[in-house]
């Protein structure tokens, strides 16, 4: 049976990446000043954060349509028997109950996995989900490494302020306080596809060493681990983590290093920097 597969521009992979691999990209949607935009089509998030500072109001987004997911189901349909359809955490966004909606019409055909990630997070499995089929492995064999990995991954991640995350509704105004308060740096992570606090600490340094610590927790024991690295505006944000991360001892490789596009830049801001792994 060949499996197609299709996921969520929140999944933030790179456009030659998943043209080179034939993933199909349905996208969701930046609302700003009034215009709609289609996330890494048609605005960048420095876009997005220059007419924020410009006095524009905050960006808002939106899922697909059942509409938009059927047109692709569609077309992945014509040259795959199946399609394996990954998206965003159904915590985050609306994006699977459109995906589920727009399923019904094709049974038995399409399958909807809820990455309970975001961004790299959900890119890393769709890699993972095309490394294996290319092996010849079954559907459900590859649902059965997604769900591993849903349960058993690491991300961590900071902002260079909560304003972005407290208006979007997507972590309290507690929170957002805490992270203006003397300079101190959040650590986020996601639990059962939510975003959480994970730690604080005070300035830069100490946020990425900090996250260190915690990726050297979770690491131990493993014999391989994929990282995939995260930024928001400014790759070098990410440059000195990945660095540490890297040159820590652990039996870690870089998998991909990818801006954050449009709808999750939304949500996050600018400065946002961070990493997803798992282990093999």
């Amino acid at each position: 049976m060949k499996v197609g597969l299709v996921t969520d521009s929140t999944a933030d992979l790179p456009k030659p990446l998943r043209e080179g691999l034939g993933v199909r990209v349905v996208p969701l949607y930046v609302n700003l000043g009034g215009r709609i935009y289609k996330d890494w089509e048609e605005i960048s998030p420095a876009e997005i954060f220059q007419k924020v500072r410009e006095g524009t109001a905050f960006p808002t987004t939106s899922q697909p349509s059942p509409e938009d997911f059927q047109r692709t189901y569609r077309e992945a349909l014509m040259a795959a028997d199946h399609v394996l359809s990954l998206h965003i955490s159904a915590k985050l966004s609306g994006t699977v109950q459109s995906a589920t909606l727009a399923a019904q019409d094709f049974p038995g055909r399409v399958t909807v996995f809820d990455s309970q990630a975001a961004s790299l997070g959900i890119g890393m499995m769709v890699l993972r989900a095309h490394e294996l089929l290319s092996q010849g492995h079954t559907l459900e064999e590859v649902l059965s490494e997604l769900d591993r990995i849903r349960k058993d991954h690491f991300v961590r991640f900071s902002v260079a302020t909560l304003e972005f995350l407290k208006r979007g509704g997507r972590i309290g105004g507690a929170q957002a306080f805490l992270g203006t308060l003397l300079g101190i740096k959040p650590i986020l992570t996601l639990k059962e596809g939510r975003v959480e606090p994970a730690g604080r600490a005070r300035g830069e340094r100490k946020a990425r060493e900090e996250i260190l610590r915690d990726f050297q927790t979770w690491a131990q024991g493993r014999k391989r681990i994929r990282a995939f690295f995260l930024f928001s505006a400014e790759e070098n944000a990410v440059k000195e983590l990945k660095e540490m991360v890297l040159s820590s001892g652990l039996p870690v490789e870089e998998a991909l290093v990818s801006e954050l596009g449009a709808v999750i830049a939304s949500h996050t801001g600018p400065g946002t920097y961070g990493f997803y792994a798992y282990s093999l």
